[in-house]
């Protein structure tokens, strides 16, 4: 009987160990291109979270200072915005109008939040609660849009 205790659990560790295989091996070219994404995506959550925070600790008093920190997000963004636009000129195909389409969205998300900006700039005590929801509702669907044409480039047009 005690024998039989200690036999369950070594059958089961063996079964599962057994079960426990690869089904598939990346090649060295999905690896890189996955860590790749993996290393993109994961400077963007930091930078996100960061802005996000910022965003946050801002009051009326810090106004100069907010307005400074989010136009460096905003110069950065538009920095991700011509790498994009590059990567769609380079391309060829039936593709390429459908990108340059992704790609005014992301601009016209893009003059909105920097519209935003400036009349954060321009606020004054009484209405800097409502200017900064509003460029904290610009800066998020820029941020989006940026994401999602990343993701769609990635994905329809061979890096």
């Amino acid at each position: 009987m005690r024998h039989t205790k200690l036999v369950i659990p070594f059958l089961l560790g063996a079964a599962l160990a057994m079960g426990c295989k690869a089904t598939k091996e990346k090649s060295a070219a999905e690896t890189k291109q996955d860590e790749t994404a993996a290393l993109q995506l994961g400077k963007a959550k930091t930078a996100t979270r960061e802005a996000a925070q910022a965003m946050e600790d801002y009051a009326y008093t810090r106004k100069a200072e907010f307005v400074v920190k989010m136009h460096e997000e905003l110069v950065a963004m538009q920095e991700e915005v011509d790498r994009l636009a590059a990567k769609v000129d380079s391309s060829a195909g039936a593709r390429k109008d459908e990108a340059k389409a992704k790609l005014e969205v992301v601009r016209e998300r893009f003059a909105q939040a920097k519209k935003q900006l400036d009349q954060a700039e321009n606020a004054t005590e009484s209405t800097w609660g409502d200017v900064k929801s509003g460029f904290r509702e610009s800066y998020a669907g820029l941020k989006d849009s940026i994401a999602i044409t990343r993701r769609w480039l990635s994905d329809k047009i061979a890096p």
